[in-house]
């Protein structure tokens, strides 16, 4: 039975069973998920703690708390400290649908090599634990006392329990009862966080100039020269300056994407090519912090900076060479970290050239369901998933949730939208980094990703459907389960948003500076591999293979079924004029003469009144639009196997897809793709040449290259004129003539290509001058 790749609707317990799927506002902040209840634990502190250890000649004392609740059982960090008095103020989470002990046991302990000694516990009802719903104020912790088995007094512990939901402050950095089986150093990988992307910028580095450089080695020799520039890892060259000199130009714009805070240094280095030796004429550093912050279209004042240390120059210099050069931090652009077409932020870097808001995006993760094994942990098969979303700036991933291939997430964000042509990306990974991992750096896996764009969302209605979970593997199209999600776009002006349509979609200096598509490619993986380290570097890591993934770091590799894909998409964009000249062709033939009747009245109807012509068509342009509105889609837009080819491709195909860069293959598999990539090339060769030819006869009408032709052309054109001008054939009559000519019988006539249709076939094109 084939799987089912469809999107459903589903109709989950959110906002308290209030909201199914309609418009209605609610003012709960946690409205687009479903309520889960806990028992939260708060240990603050304890104070004059019997621990044997902790004696007056100064031992040390290792005291930790054991919370217990049934089956269920969390401890603290034990502190090494020469007093009686630590602090935890750690946070334990207990879902209260699991619980079914009737009290909370929390036990003090001090950590010992063999067994961990007994210092004192308490035993609170859990008909004593009171309710807390936020935005109440938090509960007030309370001092208890420990009791021994002697019931004696070993010292007081501040503690605080109450019953709350994941709306609460503490419920992101609270240890969950769902991770019990996680090692301690471990749990930190389990939480939920929010990330924020670094600032980016494009540096722009124009060098203008050197003056006064310092050769060394042969005097009379002629220098080559040109400079390198390096921002962390990225290493740019110029071209060899054409001025074989000691005061060598360039003028040429090197780009960097530099991020906030500036860490890293600029490093420019002038090189003389010597043969087939580098030498080094000196170098300066630029600080980010110095460049000039550009976010109009101005221009940059150049400055002068010395180039000094030339790694081969043992003489000490007298003075130093200089570099003239523009380095501007310019923020004008958008950085682009993500493809252009399914960007979730277009604004420029420099915020005061932000639009303003024109709503509000609100995603709550439910939970997913029927997910795929992912590893094997203790000889059995499991996945730990998590979920990741992203939108412009800003980065929201969930808790992870442990051993469960149905996982409850429950988790709500909420993003400020600018405008309505962006997409949110939602991407689901398996977390190898719990317990058990093999290998020395374990990657987390992706389950699958989704992409859904705002602009196809109703206003201010709530989307609840359960999205299926895609992935590409050199098998084939599998399906790994489905993700339930409920999703809201509000805006509260729908003239803001309006507003938006009509606005620019890129930055001004996109379209007064443009670059190029290379320099884009380059830029754009810059940035990501920018975001990949900063975010890596996070409490706990955003890993690289998640960042990668969300931002489509591969994106630009070959892939048969994409170029496939592509083709197909190609042909349903033109469907509608191909459709049009087959309809036309129809009429020729007159298979239907009353529709042939009434397509020649309609067409006197246009000669005679072309006042007509353009009210008629936007009338029928409205009529079309009213009529496909009962057709409009009702479901958000979602992975299509379909469309992609993802069902269609063969096994060979999906293997090539995902070999690496450069190749693994070799011998005869290589040299298959490389035919088969020829093949397919050629047939695009061979369309965009044919494009060509037509636009080159076109030009060739009157560029002479064919005498003939072009004094016919330009023969018909006078007598044309003459005839127009002088009123003896009214225009309306050579249209009626051409149109009757053109939709004739075929018993009128022979069907073949009339004469200008023969006079333009015949015309030059520059196929001849190809080699």
């Amino acid at each position: 039975m084939p799987e089912n790749f469809s999107l459903k609707e589903t109709k989950p317990n959110i906002g308290g069973g209030r909201v199914s799927g309609g418009r209605e506002k609610l003012t709960s902040s946690f409205d687009l998920v479903e309520v889960t209840h806990f028992l939260f634990v708060r240990v603050v502190k304890a104070r004059d703690l019997a621990c044997s250890n902790a004696t007056v000649g100064g031992g040390v004392c290792h005291p930790f708390v054991e919370i217990k609740i049934g089956n269920y059982k969390g401890s603290t960090k034990y502190l090494e400290m020469n007093k009686p008095n630590p602090e935890w103020n750690q946070v334990f989470a207990f879902t209260k649908d699991r619980i079914q002990s009737l009290s909370v046991e929390i036990t003090v302990r001090e950590k010992e090599f063999v067994n961990d000694e007994f210092i004192g516990k308490i035993a609170i009802d859990m008909s004593d634990i009171p309710t807390r719903v936020p935005p109440d104020s938090p509960l007030a912790p309370q001092w208890y006392k420990l009791e021994a088995e002697a019931n004696s007094s070993v010292g007081e512990l501040m503690l605080i329990l109450w019953f709350g939901t994941q709306a609460d402050e503490v419920f992101i950095d609270a240890w969950h009862s769902d991770v019990a089986s996680v090692s301690g150093d471990s749990i930190t990988n389990t939480r939920s966080k929010v990330y924020l992307s670094p600032r980016l910028w494009y540096l722009r580095v124009n060098i203008i100039e050197a003056q006064d450089l310092v050769v060394p080695g042969d005097k009379n020799r002629i220098p080559e020269v040109y400079v390198k520039a390096a921002l962390g890892n990225v290493k740019l060259r110029t071209r060899v300056s054409a001025d074989k000199s000691l005061n060598p130009r360039w003028n040429e714009d090197l780009m960097f994407v530099a991020a906030e805070p500036f860490y890293d240094h600029l490093v420019l280095t002038v090189v003389d090519k010597n043969n087939e030796e580098e030498i080094s004429l000196g170098r300066c550093m630029v600080h980010l912090s110095e460049a000039y912050i550009r976010w109009l279209p101005e221009s940059v004042s150049a400055k002068w900076y010395n180039v000094e240390g030339g790694g081969d120059v043992v003489e000490e210099l007298k003075f130093a060479s200089k570099l003239n050069m523009r380095i501007s931090l310019d923020g004008g652009y958008h950085v682009f970290d993500e493809s252009v077409d399914c960007s979730s932020d277009y604004r420029a870097t420099f915020k005061g050239l932000w639009p303003p808001a024109i709503g509000v995006l609100e995603l709550g993760i439910i939970g997913a369901s029927v997910l795929v094994p992912m590893k094997s942990r203790d000889g059995r098969e499991t996945t730990d998933a998590y979920c990741v979303a992203k939108y412009g700036p800003k980065w929201a991933r969930t808790r992870t949730v442990v051993n469960s291939f149905s996982p409850k997430w429950n988790e709500q964000y909420t993003w400020e939208v600018y405008d309505p042509y962006t997409v949110l990306i939602i991407g689901i990974f398996d977390n190898c980094h719990l317990n058990g991992e093999k290998g020395p750096n374990p990657k987390d896996p992706s389950i699958g990703k989704l992409r859904i764009r705002l602009s196809t969302l109703s206003t201010n209605r709530v989307y609840t459907y359960s999205y299926p979970l895609i992935a590409l593997q050199p098998s084939g199209v599998k399906k790994m389960g489905e993700i339930q999600l409920a999703l809201r776009f509000t805006s509260p002006s729908y003239t803001s948003l309006l507003a938006a349509y009509a606005r620019p979609l890129f930055p001004k200096m996109h379209y007064i500076h443009p670059l190029s598509v290379y320099q884009l490619d380059s830029l754009r993986q810059q940035a990501i591999g920018i975001l990949c380290s900063r975010l890596s570097s996070a409490e706990p890591p955003l890993r690289t293979e998640v960042t990668g993934c969300m931002l489509d770091a591969g994106y630009q590799l070959w892939s048969p079924r994409k170029a496939k894909a592509n083709t197909e998409r190609l042909i349903d964009a033109v469907h509608v004029i191909t459709e049009a000249w087959k309809w036309f062709d129809t009429i020729k033939k007159w298979n239907n003469p009353a529709a042939n009747v009434l397509v020649i009245v309609l067409y006197l109807i246009v000669v005679f009144y072309p006042s007509l012509v353009l009210p008629t068509l936007l009338i029928y342009c409205f009529l079309i639009g009213i009529w496909q509105y009962r057709k409009r889609p009702r479901d958000p837009t979602h992975g299509d196997i379909k469309l992609s080819l993802a069902d269609s491709t063969n096994a060979e195909e999906w293997d090539e897809e995902f070999d690496t860069f450069p190749s693994s293959k070799q011998g005869d598999v290589l040299r298959m793709r490389y035919d088969r990539l020829r093949s397919m090339a050629g047939k695009v060769m061979v369309m965009v040449g044919d494009l060509a030819t037509q636009g080159e006869r076109l030009t060739a009408l009157w560029s002479w290259q064919d005498p003939v032709a072009s004094a016919i052309f330009l023969a018909f054109c006078v007598m044309a004129a003459v005839v127009f001008c002088s009123g003896l054939v009214p225009p309306r009559c050579i249209l009626v003539m051409v149109g009757l000519f053109v939709m004739r019988p075929p018993s009128f006539g022979i069907d073949i290509p009339c004469a200008p249709q023969n006079v333009f076939g015949r015309l030059p094109t520059k196929t001849d001058c190809m080699l």
